[in-house]
């Protein structure tokens, strides 16, 4: 019996050891959290920059860093495009070291390793050179400042260039504690600190991290703070840009754009073959053309018929075409020189020959031009609007045809130009395989809701363009059973002179919205889908329902006089 009692004190005194042991551990824990969560890191550090000159943008460092020439900041390209966005781009061409700044009012050329550019073609200087330097371009901020309002802080004593956007809002805070907060490299108590806050410093609030401020001193410096050693007091507003008025492209007072296409080809066109056009207010004569890789522009401009369209009230908008050589408008396209060249050209163009504005028609272009055919309208359109011109640029509809439609890149252009004439024709083309309207109801209106809805361009800039030819086509089968299928485009009267002399009665297709008619020659089926006052009228009663820009007409020469007065009633009626 003692020695079975005799155990039990050893067992109580195990049990009372693992408690104690127990206690001291969960004592040690215990202090070990409090010592981590209260007690203070005293150690000061320097912050660790991978740069000279770090650039902070909302309280991050950029991947990049600047160049400092004699106090004047160059910040690098990479950077400016991450802050301006797509929505305001810079271009740079590194073969021959251009730089094109873009904005709705200005273009600004500028060069590496040179002090000498222009604005709108006037002269522009700076005071230090763009540079490139391990492959990225360094860009002087005075024209970031000037074009799109950013603000840059540089300070001397920290190296800290700070870059600021324009029309940002920054919460600012001030320092409460009366021995100054530490600014520490992590949100938390134990992280090592970089400087101690003044009382009533005021500081940049960049982010909220969990009971932490990321703050920004006024030396660029940046790091956390104890969220209860500050006070949130206003918010700092970055200045925009003063802009200028907005360019207002001419429109007939409440009424809508009626344009019609002038094919000049190798003779002028006699003003006074051309009949009265009521309705029409304005006119797009096809008088220019590339004509090299450099961006020389050949032309047949006829003073003549611009003082016909004058007097009779009409502006006119020539007509700028690639002649569709894809070749040789992606050598114009990708070169600076060569698109401020054909600009240049344009302008001067205007001045001589008294023209109201330009319509741009670039077709057959490879879709690798897709980026320079925008970026060239971004620098037109400025330089345009400053001579008073209005600006315009043919589209397709949208199909998978890379050639004739890849390439344009619609919500871009309709952000840039006054107007956009959507070419809806050629539903069938010449070589379709398959006899068809050249511009059927609904695939035109199809085509006008895809860009309105899909690439948001608004109604407001729309001209529906409408064909007034047709195409008659001619199927024959052949030996082997198969219809071969081939067209030619005529004019509405050639056509109404076809009917009166077959004797031939229209029958309205109600699935195309047009007329048709078909009779059978030389054992071959004819069928043509009739372009006249119904499909005008139609397509007219479109371009009201949608409340778009206006109608235009391809081209002047197809016409059947009765057809101007359709289309302008159309325009004009009201509900």
């Amino acid at each position: 019996m003692e020695t079975m009692y005799s155990r039990k004190p050893r067992r109580g005194r195990g049990v009372r050891n693992f408690f104690i042991l127990f206690s001291f551990a969960a004592l040690a824990v215990f202090a070990w959290y409090g010592y981590m969560r209260y007690i203070p890191n005293f150690k000061q550090i320097l912050p660790e920059y991978a740069f000279e000159h770090p650039i902070a943008i909302k309280g991050e460092a950029a991947e990049f860093g600047a160049i400092v020439d004699n106090g004047e900041v160059k910040l690098p390209l990479p950077v400016i495009e991450e802050v301006l966005g797509e929505e305001r781009p810079i271009r740079y061409e590194a073969d021959s070291g251009s730089i094109v700044f873009t904005t709705a009012n200005k273009v600004l050329h500028l060069k590496t390793n040179s002090l000498e550019g222009t604005i709108n073609s006037k002269p522009y200087n700076l005071t230090i050179e763009a540079e490139s330097a391990d492959g990225t371009v360094y860009i002087p901020v005075g024209p970031l400042a000037e074009l799109y309002g950013l603000q840059t802080e540089y300070d001397e004593s920290t190296g800290i260039v700070t870059l600021l956007d324009a029309g940002d809002t920054i919460q600012l805070a001030e320092v409460l504690s009366g021995d100054g907060a530490s600014m520490r490299s992590e949100p938390t108590i134990r992280a090592p600190y970089y400087e101690k806050l003044q009382q009533g410093e005021s500081v940049r609030v960049w982010q909220d991290a969990d009971g932490w401020l990321l703050v920004q001193r006024a030396d660029g410096l940046i790091g956390y703070v104890d969220k209860g050693k500050l006070r949130l007091t206003e918010i700092e507003q970055i200045p925009e840009p003063a802009k200028e008025p907005a360019f207002v492209a001419w429109k007939v007072l409440g009424s809508k754009i009626n344009l019609t296409w002038e094919a000049v080809y190798s003779r002028k066109i006699n003003p006074d073959s051309i009949g009265p056009m009521p309705g029409v207010n304005v006119v797009s004569p096809t008088w220019f053309e590339l004509a090299d890789d450099q961006g020389t522009i050949k032309g047949k401009a006829d003073p003549a018929y611009v003082d016909w369209a004058h007097n009779r009230g009409m502006q006119v908008w020539a007509l700028f075409s690639n002649a569709f050589e894809p070749d040789r408008t992606t050598a114009a396209l990708s070169n600076a020189e060569a698109r401020f060249a054909m600009i240049q050209q344009l302008i001067g163009f205007a001045q001589v020959y008294k023209l109201q504005g330009f319509n741009i028609d670039f077709e057959n272009v490879y879709t690798k031009d897709k980026e320079n055919f925008v970026q060239f309208m971004r620098e037109l359109t400025p330089l345009l609007h400053e001579q008073g011109l209005v600006v315009s640029v043919d589209v397709t509809p949208k199909s998978n045809s890379e050639m004739w439609s890849l390439f344009l890149d619609r919500p871009a252009l309709g952000g840039i130009v006054d107007y956009m004439m959507v070419m809806a024709y050629d539903e069938h083309w010449a070589s379709s395989p398959k006899s068809g309207s050249v511009a059927s109801l609904p695939w035109v209106e199809n085509a006008m809701v895809r860009i309105m809805e899909e690439d948001r361009v608004p109604a407001s800039k729309l001209i529906l363009s409408m064909p007034l030819y047709t195409r008659i086509w001619t199927e024959k089968t052949g030996e082997d059973g198969k219809v071969e299928v081939s067209s030619k485009a005529v004019g509405m009267e050639a056509v109404k002179k076809l009917l009166e002399e077959k004797k031939l009665k229209p029958v309205f297709d109600q699935k195309a919205g047009q007329n048709y008619v078909e009779y059978t020659e030389n054992d071959e089926l004819k069928r043509i889908w009739l372009e006249d006052e119904v499909s005008m009228k139609a397509r007219v009663a479109l371009a009201r329902k949608y409340d778009l820009a206006g109608v235009a007409t391809w081209q002047r020469a197809f016409q059947t006089p009765s057809i101007w007065t359709t289309i302008s009633e159309g325009l004009e009626k009201r509900p």
